[in-house]
């Protein structure tokens, strides 16, 4: 079943539940799915929905973080179940153990040795860890490991 007719399904059931915060979110991302839908002109695959959804994701983690330094608790609150929703439709997210295995498992494939290796480093963990796993958290860890 494609994410477009989970969402639908989803969204009918929070209308007739009368959930406006899970049905506004469903809509935006159904919203994001269509749009890209058009500009490409093909149906999605898979692996592009999950792009989507990843990147849904990253905008409101960054809102989050902004709304926090800002001390806009109501926005916080908002953002936070915006994010609990977006994570029922992203697959299971690797945990820092599993990302520390990969990080290093490309460590050693591209021979890394320094933080001038980190852009080596983050190509070939990226691919693996695209939509399973945040690209922040990623980062550090790829960072923490070369120094």
């Amino acid at each position: 079943m494609s994410l477009l007719t989970t969402l639908n399904e989803d969204m009918k059931t929070a209308m007739k539940a009368k959930d406006k915060e899970t049905l506004t979110v469903i809509r935006m991302l159904k919203a994001s799915l269509q749009n890209e839908q058009i500009k490409t002109g093909k149906e999605l695959s898979e692996d592009e929905e999950l792009t989507i959804l990843a990147r849904e994701m990253k905008q409101r983690r960054d809102s989050l973080a902004e709304f926090k330094n800002a001390d806009r608790e109501d926005l916080v609150e908002k953002t936070q179940a915006e994010i609990v929703i977006v994570e029922k439709y992203l697959p299971k997210q690797l945990s820092e153990t599993e990302i520390k295995a990969i990080v290093t498992e490309a460590i050693a494939t591209v021979e890394a040795s320094s933080m001038k290796d980190f852009g080596k480093v983050m190509g070939a963990v990226m691919p693996k860890t695209k939509g399973i796993a945040d690209g922040n958290v990623v980062n550090r860890i790829v960072k923490e490991s070369l120094s």
